[in-house]
């Protein structure tokens, strides 16, 4: 890997900061990675919700589980962005075998469970080690950062909550001054309470649509801080523009 040839200005930060980092890195590349991300995210959220004919709690499992393969496409943009490339959907769709198709059984099972995917899915992504190794390495890259890995997926998994919640109460901002809002749909099984489940999971899927690149990028960069911790790309990275002129 040429350390020269990264856009960004390595250097060792503290964890958050660089987990601000992911996001001012996934802002400035917002359009490469909502063009990607939604090119794969809208097709499976509308199954997802189209499979509320099958059981009322089934969108928000295919959402809540698809999320760690959606995010594969958005890690690859941030990857390429981090580099100054930028990624369009004929790229994406070259890279296709590598980006959703590789390790799919485990990303869908095991890591899926994992509270700090977004710091080690970098490792079984990007790095290309071979399958014994990449247990070691996930390990070595969580060391220490263990508990901000967790930090920000519970700080994100909070702020999904707020913004469904928040898109749903424009319902009550919609209401007629003069009418009543009734709130027994919460507490039985009528048609009201099943196109109020299905408003729920659609304003899930928009959060989600929106947020889910931030959270990744974030868990990038936080990556790429262990990473200039490791092997001390900050100072490679200085010598190498040094020399070059």
């Amino acid at each position: 890997m040429r350390v020269d040839a990264f856009a960004i200005r390595l250097r060792r930060r503290a964890k958050m900061e660089a987990a601000d980092l992911g996001v001012r890195l996934c802002q400035a590349s917002a359009r490469s990675v909502f063009s990607c991300y939604l090119l794969v995210a809208a097709p499976v959220m509308l199954l997802a919700l189209a499979s509320f004919e099958l059981a009322y709690w089934a969108p928000m499992l295919v959402l809540w589980w698809t999320k760690p393969w959606l995010d594969r496409t958005v890690l690859f943009v941030l990857a390429r962005a981090a580099f100054g490339q930028k990624t369009t959907t004929r790229d994406l769709w070259a890279g296709q075998r590598d980006v959703w198709w590789r390790q799919l059984i485990t990303t869908l099972t095991l890591r899926r469970l994992s509270p700090w995917r977004s710091l080690t899915q970098p490792v079984y992504q990007l790095e290309g080690l071979s399958w014994w190794k990449l247990r070691k390495r996930s390990a070595q890259i969580r060391l220490g950062y263990r508990n901000t890995g967790l930090l920000i997926t519970s700080a994100f998994s909070i702020a999904e909550m707020m913004l469904c919640f928040a898109l749903m109460s424009l319902v009550l901002w919609f209401i007629p001054g003069d009418a009543r809002l009734d709130l027994t749909w919460m507490f039985t099984e009528d048609d009201s309470s099943h196109r109020m489940s299905v408003a729920y999971y659609a304003a899930y899927a928009v959060v989600v649509a929106f947020l889910e690149p931030f959270y990744v990028a974030a868990g990038f960069a936080l990556y790429l801080n262990r990473r200039v911790e490791l092997e001390a790309w900050d100072v490679e990275q200085e010598l190498r523009r040094a020399f070059a002129h």
